[in-house]
């Protein structure tokens, strides 16, 4: 395997010569094996460091700080970046020391000498085009790192809105076809008053679409950046202007409307953003467990159990127990969901241990934040494709349920009052007997014709109030 020596001022690396990374990249690598997976594992991350690169270059080319010719050979590379090329090169583990210096050098080494080959000279050829003093011209992992992850997040949410809005429509279309399906509804898992399945399910894919618009308002927030601030805020080696017209460029080049921070120091070293988006992503997560169980819960049985609704059956669900089916779609949901909100705990804990003008915890950050977004935008198509859109209703249990049930005597409170409702309701208990004869045909407290009247469907799911 051919190989090239590369050198930084703390020695020298063998490198294999296909690899477009160059010496701090490869320290980085050997350095940092912590989570096994590569900053390559979130291809958004690594095109969001083509645009800031691109950004950088033509904002320093147009102040007149970078010659042309190397500035927009360096912006045709990071055009192969954005295509999604080389993303393999990107080979730092998420999880590093330095504040994400190394995975900032790994983008400015596989941005040089992509550019070194397109004016004929060779990877490594930093005589020509350099990693820092031209890629990086400019800038500090300290703002360009931060720039990067926000738009990265921005790119990511906008695929995990679309497939929370996917959930949110198979919960609507579920509501719809169960539209009239008659159930009992129970607070403290007692039998409470009858609704329709329908307005279950259609419950539910509220409750996600409100998700989605809260998931909205902490992206655009993302959108203000500290892009040109560089090390600490002070705008140290920018070019005069440079950090308004980058941010411009960066704004153009994505179609988002980017926003400089009013106060760069202050934007270098807060990471409260990504607090709100975990809190967000952790909202999102606990409503998520809280509907895979009521799911779960519905499902059981199938004899012994509520028996209302049955899911797709994916798999044996024992290794000693012939014919059982288990509900591991919503149960896999539910420690995915278990992890976002772990790693909510982790974002909140690197937010406060930043010193003074940097926190260099953000790496970690990054980690626990595209890995909760990755992890549940898998979770929830599971659970749309996999579970809730193959689910079907066991009407006639559940409507068997709801007239056996003791509960619908809340119906009769208006007109029979509530202590003769408790006495009805106390009497079914203790004797066995349906409310059904208990009111009509012993106590003849109503007649068929109004008992057919008050409990039918539309009466019970949608009581009008009488007296």
């Amino acid at each position: 395997m051919a190989t090239r020596i590369e050198k930084d001022f703390l020695g020298a690396k063998e490198l294999p010569d296909s690899a477009y990374y160059g010496v701090q990249t490869q320290r980085g690598k050997e350095n940092f094996h912590i989570t096994g997976m590569p900053v390559s594992r979130e291809p958004y991350f690594v095109k969001a460091f083509g645009y800031v690169k691109k950004a950088a270059a033509l904002a320093n080319r147009d102040l007149g700080v970078l010659d042309a010719r190397i500035a927009n050979a360096i912006a045709a590379a990071c055009d192969r970046l954005i295509a999604g090329e080389f993303c393999d090169q990107f080979v730092t583990d998420f999880i590093q020391g330095g504040a994400g210096t190394s995975t900032n050098m790994n983008a400015n080494e596989v941005i040089a000498n992509l550019a070194l080959e397109s004016l004929g000279h060779k990877k490594g050829e930093y005589q020509f085009v350099n990693p820092n003093d031209h890629v990086n011209f400019g800038q500090s992992t300290n703002d360009v790192y931060p720039t990067a992850f926000h738009l990265g997040l921005i790119l990511r949410l906008e695929s995990y809105m679309a497939e929370l809005g996917r959930l949110q429509n198979a919960f609507f279309a579920k509501g719809r076809e169960f539209d009239k399906v008659l159930k009992m509804g129970r607070t403290h898992l007692q039998d409470a008053v009858p609704m329709s399945l329908g307005q279950e399910f259609h419950g539910w894919g509220t409750t996600i679409g409100e998700e989605v618009k809260r998931i909205a308002e902490v992206r655009q927030i993302l959108q203000g950046v500290n892009l040109g601030a560089t090390a600490i805020g002070t705008t140290v080696t920018a070019a005069p202007g440079y950090p308004e017209l980058a941010t411009k460029y960066l704004s153009e080049l994505t179609g988002i409307k980017f926003t400089l921070a009013g106060d760069l120091i202050e934007a270098t070293s807060d990471t409260g953003d990504y607090v709100l988006l975990s809190g967000v992503l952790k909202h999102t997560a606990s409503k998520l467990t809280k509907i895979c169980n009521d799911i779960r819960l519905l499902a059981s049985g199938p004899r012994c159990g509520f028996n209302e609704i049955n899911l797709p059956q994916m798999q044996p669900g024992s290794s000693i127990m012939p014919g059982k089916v288990n509900p591991v779609i919503p149960e896999v949901v539910n420690q995915t969901a278990f992890l976002v909100i772990g790693f909510d705990l982790t974002v909140t804990l690197a937010a406060s241990a930043g010193q003074l003008q940097l926190n260099v915890m953000e790496p970690v950050i990054t980690f626990a934040l595209f890995a909760s977004i990755t992890t549940m935008e898998r979770a929830v198509a599971s659970l749309r494709v996999n579970c809730i859109e193959g689910i079907t209703a066991n009407a006639e249990r559940t409507r068997d349920m709801v007239l056996n049930s003791l509960g619908i005597v809340t119906v009769l409170k208006p007109s029979l009052g509530y202590k003769q409702c408790a006495e009805i309701a106390r009497e079914g208990y203790e004797s066995g007997k349906s409310l059904h004869q208990i009111v009509v045909k012993e106590r003849k407290l109503l007649t068929q014709e109004k008992w057919d009247e008050v409990f039918c469907f539309e009466n019970l799911i949608s009581p009008k109030f009488e007296q």
